[in-house]
């Protein structure tokens, strides 16, 4: 098939203006995808939590005198992403009830009977529920006055929508996105799919960086195309967040002092470059060599490139390209007798047969090692020790930029891990503490390959899996 060029892609504007003009009921959804929003009834039990919530928000915010109700839901949606998200458009209007500081809004809180009084408005609320936390926040909150009559407004075809500069915005960002990271579809088809999917991403980069705590920027990255589906699956390791699979390993011995304010281990000499793992979900691989290097570094002074190739193939304990575990790596290399180089032993970022050669080993583990659950422990352990394996929930990463990322534990649940990175050290920016991560996505991806994340209250479950393994 003949792949769609990018001076093709400004002929979009007219035949996908339906995607892109923010007013379609799916907003831009493909029907049935998973995690794409479902209808709901007006009873729907938690719709009517979310509403009462958004309506005492509303007023909360308010500056007016009375207190307002809705009064008729005109389209509600849920989508199930990190929690529940609800997309509710609905009139309101005013009541002859004053504000009081207690705020009470009840059904006894009646509307004006002249419509010029009741002030009715047509709202777009987006309520975001964390059900293991009981908690809910508003992200979004749009209101307008109510055309004159609201139950004859007609919905004009939207293949028939007029470009906007939103739309041709959109597109030119698009347009850039495929410049720079060299991206061409087979069809039209596959590039309004891949359009509506960046529109959407778009939108949740825009919720991270509205809500995130820390400095992070996020926006438009390498993955910006991918549905969170494809980008869990290409690049992450579901058998992560399977505990059971799990083997136990010996704790490790308390470091022999505490913490400094900060270490890097990048400063010593003990980190090698930043690698590409590619669409193969090997981060397991990734973690736990870069986490031997450092660990062979401090026993030998040398700084070797080692093999996540050899493990992707030879490693039977784990999934390839589908997943892996750190515990079992370790054992698998014990087993092996070692690890070769990268050079040796090339990464190609798919599985093939097992082709190590023992005589081509040029560093060995002993045995693993588990530490501590605490953040400061787990610090004061890697300043003394060398760069650690961890994994975490990488959500947030799909989108992130720059900077020190601090998500809402929404978008981060800690008992959801499913990336394997490497902590190579620790500091402050600004007042906020992070973690200096190197991750497996090439250069191009956040700081040079680097992730920062907030450090001091077990964001995202990062202390939960950190480990390494042991050199005598």
């Amino acid at each position: 098939m003949m792949e769609l060029s990018l001076s093709r892609c400004l002929v979009l504007v007219v035949c996908v203006s339906s995607l892109v003009s923010g007013h379609d009921d799916n907003d831009g959804y493909t029907a049935g995808a998973p995690g794409a929003p479902v209808r709901l009834s007006e009873s729907d039990p938690g719709l009517l939590s979310a509403l009462r919530f958004a309506e005492e928000r509303y007023n909360m915010l308010s500056n007016g005198m009375h207190i307002r109700r809705i009064s008729k839901i005109l389209s509600a949606t849920k989508q199930l992403v990190k929690g529940v998200k609800y997309s509710i458009t609905v009139e309101t209007g005013r009541t002859l009830c004053k504000k009081s500081a207690e705020l009470q809004i009840t059904e006894d809180c009646e509307f004006f009977q002249e419509s010029h009084k009741q002030k009715t408005e047509v709202c777009l609320f987006e309520v975001w529920n964390i059900p293991w936390e009981n908690k809910s926040t508003l992200l979004k909150q749009k209101c307008q006055p109510a055309p004159t009559e609201t139950k004859k407004v007609v919905r004009v075809p939207l293949t028939h929508d007029k470009p906007t500069k939103e739309n041709v915005d959109l597109l030119m960002q698009f347009k850039d996105f495929m410049v720079k990271y060299n991206r061409t579809y087979s069809s039209q088809e596959e590039a309004e799919k891949r359009l509506r999917i960046f529109q959407q991403n778009l939108k949740t980069a825009q919720t991270l960086q509205d809500l995130d705590q820390g400095t992070a920027e996020y926006g438009v990255t390498k993955f910006s195309d991918l549905t969170e589906d494809e980008f869990r699956m290409m690049y992450l390791n579901p058998m992560l967040s399977q505990w059971t699979l799990q083997k136990q390993m010996k704790p490790a011995a308390p470091p022999s002092q505490a913490a400094p304010d900060s270490w890097d281990w990048r400063e010593h000499g003990a980190v090698s470059s930043v690698k590409n793992q590619g669409f193969c979900g090997s981060c397991w691989a990734f973690s736990v060599t870069g986490n031997i290097e450092g660990q062979w570094f401090k026993k030998t002074g040398q700084l070797l490139s080692l093999s996540e190739q050899e493990l992707v193939d030879c490693d039977k304990l784990d999934q390839a390209c589908g997943g892996g575990l750190p515990s079992n790596a370790y054992e698998a290399i014990e087993n092996l007798g070692g690890l070769e180089t990268e050079t040796d032993y090339s990464y190609t970022g798919h599985k093939q047969g097992c082709e190590f050669t023992a005589g081509k080993v040029v560093a060995y583990i002993n045995s693993s090692v588990e530490l501590p659950k605490d953040e400061k422990d787990i610090a004061a352990w890697l300043a003394e020790n060398g760069p650690v394996s961890a994994a975490l929930n990488a959500f947030a990463m799909q989108f992130y930029k720059k900077g020190v990322s601090h998500p809402l534990k929404i978008f981060c649940n800690p008992w959801m891990i499913d990336h394997a990175v490497l902590l190579v050290g620790y500091g402050e920016r600004n007042g906020a503490p992070f973690w200096a991560i190197k991750n497996s996505w090439g250069e191009d991806y956040g700081e040079q390959g680097y992730y920062y994340l907030y450090r001091g209250s077990n964001l995202c479950g990062i202390n939960k899996m950190c480990s390494s393994a042991v050199v005598n």
